[in-house]
């Protein structure tokens, strides 16, 4: 099911990036960009309601899909931090340093 939704998410992405990217900017016309520069494509007012309606769906769908897989990949059973995964040994001895007088010593050659 997250693949699933996973696969959606990317292409809903990128849908909205090309959606974005036809929209003109501020003075041009969407006509132009396809050859006709006397004419608009979806008439005087309509590339902006158009487009800003399929750019406004899509990124409800975008987020709506973010805020599904973020849910998903938080009710997975993985540990918080490192540290919860690490398992300590319990002992039940404390562990001694050996001292000096217990520790072996090698035989020392005399120098003549």
């Amino acid at each position: 099911m997250e693949t699933i939704i996973l696969v959606i998410h990317v292409l809903l992405c990128l849908f909205l990036v090309g959606v974005i990217l036809l929209q003109a900017g501020k003075g041009a016309e969407m006509g132009a960009a396809f050859g006709g520069a006397s004419q608009t494509l979806f008439g005087s007012r309509g590339p902006a309601t158009f487009l800003t309606k399929i750019t406004t769906g899509v990124a409800i769908f975008f987020l709506v899909t973010s805020i599904w897989l973020a849910e998903m990949s938080k009710q997975r059973s993985m540990p918080s931090s490192v540290l919860d995964s690490v398992q300590v040994p319990e002992t039940t001895e404390p562990v001694q340093a050996p001292t000096p007088e217990a520790a072996p010593t090698a035989p020392v050659e005399e120098k003549k």
